[in-house]
């Protein structure tokens, strides 16, 4: 395997570990193509031999989950109607950060290639998408990529530093370095990737699955982009706020435009859903929320539904405790996605019996007894009822084991509500 580095390319280890067809050399470039059945493969220019990705399940607690759901004929994805607030059978799953670390078959690439050649090479981002469908068959696909990747379209250049996290070498911090900052022009010529990606998940899973994109909220960004990596005080960004408003409104607006455009291409792509992270919300009181966050996270959704009204979108703030009462009133979004802080009991009181929610079992529950995790995905159903899709209050933690993912969606697939609530 080769990496492409600032400092030029350098060979990594481990490539006995990787499919074969993720093997080339530098010199025969490829051009990737999907067969009709889903599988992934490419044709190089020098040599015209199809070659198919490693399905290896591993583990056989995968062949166990590996379930799939009843399709009626012609019908759309569960997650997908459920997000467009229809009443299902029985409440969707999906998990964030399903793709992980958490997963051998994952760990063979994260483990030999950088961060940023996973996420923008199609072929290895529609693999690791993948593999926890093949898996465990959630109901829901979610693209292989991180909330940063539309920041060097932009023109904030980042990196992910394995352990450390990401980091951006040249952070916004004064008016001058506004002045970097790029219109989201030309972006499917700027992230060549998107297409590929997301084309290549909806036809392989078809309407087994509902493909969703992501997008990282302004806020969220704009911190990152500010601080230059993650911050437990968040303090550049908030000492800006606190002395320089103005100019973090300025870095909000410009981040807001951008982004719009990049979940609109998105959807263009494939993605069905788009699920817009704030993940930096816990940063920020009530009152800052609702100057510095929601209203720049609504503008965002209030484009894309302009433009593609029929998308579901899902607006999740991690930290959003004690601020269930300004999003109810401020968030117009399709579904809430609430963190595992949450009561999903008051949640549904807050919001109302029409209100989609997401959410929000505790992810250290899948460290649990097999017990444990039916009782857990038992209490959050019952407490949310019907418009609910169910997953984790926070992204899979490095470390769980896999069966118990696997658990998790056999047991979301083995609820189901009343026939009267369905028909109600």
């Amino acid at each position: 395997i080769l990496s492409r580095s600032k400092s030029g390319t350098q060979a990594i280890q481990g490539r006995d570990a990787l499919p074969r067809c993720l093997l080339r050399e530098q010199s025969q470039p490829a051009m990737v193509t999907f067969c009709v059945s889903g599988h992934l493969s490419m044709k190089s220019m020098n040599q015209l031999d199809m070659v198919k990705l490693s399905k290896r399940r591993g583990a056989s607690c995968h062949r166990m989950y590996n379930k799939r759901a009843t399709i009626t004929a012609g019908q759309d994805p569960i997650l997908l109607r459920a997000a467009r607030g229809e009443v299902v059978e029985r409440p969707p799953v999906w998990l964030m950060r399903q793709a992980g670390r958490y997963m051998a078959e994952f760990r063979k690439y994260s483990e030999v290639i950088p961060f940023r050649e996973r996420s923008e090479t199609p072929e290895i981002a529609v693999e690791l998408s993948l593999q926890p469908w093949r898996a465990f068959r959630p109901d829901g696909v979610i693209m292989f990529s991180d909330i940063l990747t539309p920041l060097p379209a932009m023109g904030v250049e980042f990196d992910v530093v394995r352990g450390k996290g990401p980091r951006i070498d040249q952070p916004l911090r004064t008016a001058d370095d506004l002045l970097r900052l790029r219109e989201m022009a030309d972006v499917g010529e700027r992230c060549t990737f998107l297409a590929p990606i997301l084309g290549a998940l909806r036809e392989h899973v078809k309407d087994e699955a509902a493909v969703l994109g992501f997008i990282g909220s302004p806020w969220t960004l704009a911190a990152y982009a500010i601080e230059g990596k993650a911050d437990r005080h968040c303090q550049v960004t908030k000492t800006m706020m606190m002395r320089d408003p103005e100019l973090l409104h300025q870095i909000l607006e410009h981040i807001t435009d951008a982004i719009a455009v990049y979940a609109c291409h998105q959807i263009q792509c494939g993605a069905q859903v788009v699920q817009v992270f704030d993940s930096w919300a816990h940063h920020l009181s009530p009152a800052q929320f609702s100057e510095f966050s929601m209203p720049y996270a609504q503008r965002v959704m209030d484009h894309v539904k302009a433009q593609h009204p029929e998308v579901p979108l899902i607006f999740h703030a991690n930290g959003g405790t004690g601020k269930l009462h300004r999003i109810q009133k401020e968030c117009r979004a399709d579904v809430i996605g609430l963190d595992w802080a949450c009561d999903m009991a008051e949640a549904r009181a807050i919001f109302g019996p029409d209100q989609t929610l997401q959410g929000n079992v505790d992810p250290m529950v899948l460290f649990g007894t097999e017990d444990a995790i039916r009782k857990a995905v038992k209490e959050v159903v019952d407490a949310a009822g019907p418009r609910h899709i169910l997953g984790v209050g926070h992204g899979v933690v490095q470390g769980t084991p896999e069966e118990n993912v696997g658990l998790f969606c056999e047991f979301a697939r083995q609820s189901s509500y009343a026939a009267s609530v369905i028909e109600a």
